[in-house]
């Protein structure tokens, strides 16, 4: 069975406003425009933009000698939820939501093999009464300044406006920045060493992460008891929802220690397993064996009536993380996740052949079309 059509995101997932094919178009203009401006940073000492970064999750940059990665990245809407089940369930999950913003900012910084160093913090609000909600307010900082700490990098300050009419007064956006440094003697990984007989290890996730909340709001709606609809776990939808996202720094930071010949690392957010063929190559990605799926993405799979093609190219689907390392290197890679305490399996392994994602226990194949992320480099 082939991903097709609806392998480029859900019709579940357009209804509920997020249409993958439209914001990649945008993103794919943006990067376009951005890459014309690459030649200005010569115009600081040792300065070079790397553009083989376009279109990978950060853009990497030399400067003075070093090689750094720079990222923007925000929770998207999670923030609601956590609202909606503390008005409903009395539950603050504040400092989860501040946690899986800076998760999702750093783990897509660590993909380029960049160690996060200072985190900047973006917190709109429709009005600057919400941090009248002081318990709301504290949980944040402390969730912001655990995730900080578990990333082992330095919290610099950030913006936080009030912006009536634009964001709801009741809500708040989450968002932030990152800098981060490439180890001395390491290159940034950018898919130029990815080859035939390469391993793929995947990492397992902790549930949602900070990638379908539009989609989970939906189904909440429809759900005659909402987020207090019980799970079998004796949870409910709300609170599994909020599981704070897994941060995968101390994972890379390790792999390098170790000196383990990591080729790739992907962070498997939107697109879900079609974030496996990120890399702008003509290499094939087999994937022989699948993680676990949280329960709480299987009851959102279910409610939606999400085909496994829209499910797999949507929702992270118990992947968290994506490790791609020499051949017989996975075990190791298996291993060191362990230590850390994730869960992680050797997965498949990368082919010569045209660009595409092969998932063989559902016999789902995605094509290149289905992602792509590259600006347009002819001009």
């Amino acid at each position: 069975m082939s991903g097709g059509q609806d392998g480029h995101g859900s019709s579940a997932y357009r209804s509920a406003g997020v249409d993958y094919d439209v914001l990649d178009a945008g993103k794919r203009a943006a990067l376009t425009a951005a890459l014309a401006t690459s030649d200005l940073l010569a115009a600081h000492p040792g300065g070079r933009a790397n553009d083989a970064s376009r279109g990978e999750p950060a853009f990497v940059f030399e400067l003075a000698g070093h090689t750094f990665a720079l990222v923007v990245e925000g929770l998207g809407t999670k923030s609601i939820i956590a609202r909606q089940v503390h008005d409903a369930q009395g539950e603050n999950r504040f400092a989860d939501v501040a946690y899986d913003t800076v998760a999702a900012i750093v783990n897509d910084l660590c993909c380029v093999g960049a160690l996060p160093v200072v985190v900047n913090a973006y917190f709109a609000t429709g009005s600057s009464g919400w941090y009248g909600h002081v318990d709301r307010h504290a949980a944040l900082i402390d969730g912001w300044q655990s995730a900080c700490r578990d990333a082992g990098a330095t919290w610099g300050g950030g913006e936080s406006p009030s912006l009536p009419e634009l964001v709801s007064e009741r809500e708040i956006e989450l968002a932030g920045s990152a800098l981060g440094v490439v180890p001395d003697g390491l290159e940034p990984l950018l898919g130029q060493r990815l080859g035939a007989g390469d391993e793929i290890v995947l990492i397992e996730s902790s549930g949602l992460h900070a990638n379908g909340a539009s989609l989970a709001r939906k189904l909440a709606q429809q759900l005659e008891l909402g987020y207090e609809t019980p799970l079998g776990d004796g949870r409910t939808f709300g609170q599994a929802l909020l599981d704070p996202t897994i941060l995968y720094v101390p994972l890379v930071r390790a792999l390098q220690n170790e000196g383990l010949p990591v080729h790739y690392l992907s962070h498997i957010t939107g697109h879900g397993l079609l974030k496996l063929m990120r890399p702008d190559r003509s290499l094939t990605y087999r994937i022989a064996a699948l993680p676990d799926v949280p329960e709480v993405l299987r009851f959102m799979v279910a409610q939606a009536a999400m085909s496994a093609a829209a499910a797999y190219s949507t929702l992270n689907m118990g992947c968290g993380f994506a490790v791609y390392c020499a051949g017989g290197a996975g075990t190791d890679v298996v291993e060191l996740a362990r230590e850390l305490g994730l869960r992680a399996l050797v997965a498949g392994r990368i082919e010569a052949g045209p660009r595409r994602v092969i998932i063989e226990p559902l016999e789902l194949t995605y094509e290149s079309a289905a992602l792509d992320l590259t600006p347009d480099r002819s001009s």
